[in-house]
């Protein structure tokens, strides 16, 4: 049990550690963003379905070994065959990406990645959701919340 709970949490914390990656229209609501988001989602998943394929990467020969027993008696052990590994593939995904950005950017929206605030940022500023994607530089950052909001922080500005 402790392993699962361990295999479950280590995700949680690795996301929690990532970019924010979204489509960024400076002074637009995030609500607008994420409808707008979600429209180019479903668009982009009419035009390029799901078109999973079933792989199978080849299989390796493991040559057996030889084995001696210091008098001068060698034998080898038999080698075998490892079954390459089973896996799907959506061909169609990386159109589907495409489709989306580019519907997003004739809404005029921008794909950006924002990287976590460190903590002195984040202690140093009031906690609040963004509600409008504000003004963006090099030093930009969020915060993430358990709610799944999110605030932009852009040190050296108010708001």
């Amino acid at each position: 049990m402790k392993t699962v709970t361990r295999l479950l949490i280590l995700p949680a914390i690795l996301t929690a550690c990532g970019p924010l990656s979204l489509y960024y229209r400076e002074g637009e609501t995030v609500s607008q963003m994420q409808t707008e988001t979600t429209r180019c989602q479903v668009l982009a998943l009419e035009k390029a379905p799901v078109a999973n394929q079933v792989r199978q990467s080849p299989p390796v020969y493991w040559p057996g070994r030889t084995y001696c027993d210091g008098r001068g008696r060698c034998w080898q052990s038999p080698g075998w065959w490892q079954q390459g590994n089973i896996y799907t593939v959506d061909v169609n995904q990386s159109l589907r990406n495409k489709v989306e950005a580019q519907c997003m950017a004739e809404k005029g929206y921008r794909p950006v990645s924002l990287p976590p605030c460190k903590q002195a940022v984040k202690s140093g500023t009031p906690a609040m959701a963004t509600t409008r994607l504000p003004p963006l530089s090099t030093a930009s950052c969020f915060v993430k919340f358990d709610d799944g909001s999110f605030q932009i922080i852009t040190p050296g500005q108010s708001g």
